[in-house]
């Protein structure tokens, strides 16, 4: 299949089918596109994602550009992010139309209720997943950080792009810095 189409059809598919916004849509993203598309590894996929949070727009859009762009420049991004924004487009409109008839509606205001859920389990599947692949396993500098920036974000109420900034100096740091510091006191010796 052309590969243009493929990325269009793909992210129309992952923008359809996933309730609850960017963070509800990375296991179906992680699914889709590193497992059975191999457009990005997951270590790709959870840069794109940081940087995508980090960057003015949506999540999942700037994901999909990104993950677009990677795979098919360009016009690759274009057709991905149209993909992801197409089928939201067609279903607000529709519900935008049909909705304040029915707003008040018990069935809707229940309907609308399971979906809460949903997207709660959604995003904590999430969180399980991110902190599976990025933090366990990874050390005791990744802990730390993880616990200073959990902290951070819930008990100071930092913005995003501070912690984003602040880990990437720490990652830095810990990543570049400290190993050549302890290559050269072991040549030292």
């Amino acid at each position: 299949m052309n590969r243009y189409l493929d990325l269009f059809l793909t992210f129309a598919r992952i923008g359809g089918l996933t309730f609850g916004g960017g963070y509800a849509m990375l296991p179906i993203l992680q699914r889709e596109v590193v497992e059975n598309k191999g457009w990005c590894t997951e270590e790709e996929l959870t840069d794109y994602y940081a940087i995508g949070q980090c960057t003015p727009g949506v999540i999942a859009v700037n994901t999909a550009t990104f993950v677009g762009t990677k795979t098919a420049g360009f016009w690759g991004g274009a057709l991905a992010t149209l993909g992801v924004v197409f089928p939201s487009l067609v279903i607000i409109t529709v519900i935008a139309t049909f909705l304040r008839n029915f707003a008040d509606n018990e069935y809707v205001i229940h309907a609308f209720a399971g979906l809460r859920v949903v997207v709660c389990v959604l995003v904590l599947n999430t969180v399980v997943k991110l902190f599976k692949g990025n933090i366990r396993g990874k050390g005791l500098p990744a802990l730390i950080l993880f616990l200073l920036v959990l902290a951070a974000s819930f008990f100071f109420k930092v913005s995003s792009v501070i912690l984003v900034v602040a880990a990437m100096v720490w990652g830095l740091f810990f990543g570049l810095y400290l190993p050549r510091r302890g290559a050269g006191k072991e040549a030292g010796r």
